[in-house]
């Protein structure tokens, strides 16, 4: 098995393993992180109405600052506290954290902490 097959398949692994453990309820939504090289996202997602209540992420224009890098920890960071501001605006306080298949290390630990620090609880 290719090494790049192997890794593939730990991440599919992996995600399965965390969303399985999730529950999210209607009063309680998941925050669901997507991250690529150049950037991340963020989504605030009613499972059971199958809404996303709100988003934020580093392609938005108004999230970084103009020529600002997208794929670091202060960008991670930007987001965590814009999401945290758009969940309290529609009236969202706890969310469940789904890291998906991401290891909560790095820009996704600093989008965590960013939100919690903002004030959402999870």
């Amino acid at each position: 098995m290719k090494l790049s097959a192997r890794i593939g398949k730990q991440r599919l692994n992996r995600r399965f393993r965390v969303r399985n453990r999730i529950r999210a309820t209607a009063t309680r939504p998941r925050l669901t992180v997507f991250r690529s090289n150049k950037h991340i996202y963020a989504q605030i997602i009613n499972d059971a109405d199958g809404l996303t209540l709100a988003s934020a992420s580093t392609v938005e224009t108004q999230a970084l600052a103009e020529g600002a890098n997208g794929g670091n920890k202060a960008a991670a960071e930007a987001i965590g506290k814009l999401i945290a501001t758009r969940a309290i605006e529609k009236g969202v306080k706890e969310v469940v954290f789904d890291r998906g298949q991401y290891r909560y290390h790095g820009r996704i630990a600093a989008l965590a902490d960013a939100a919690r620090a903002g004030g959402l609880e999870f």
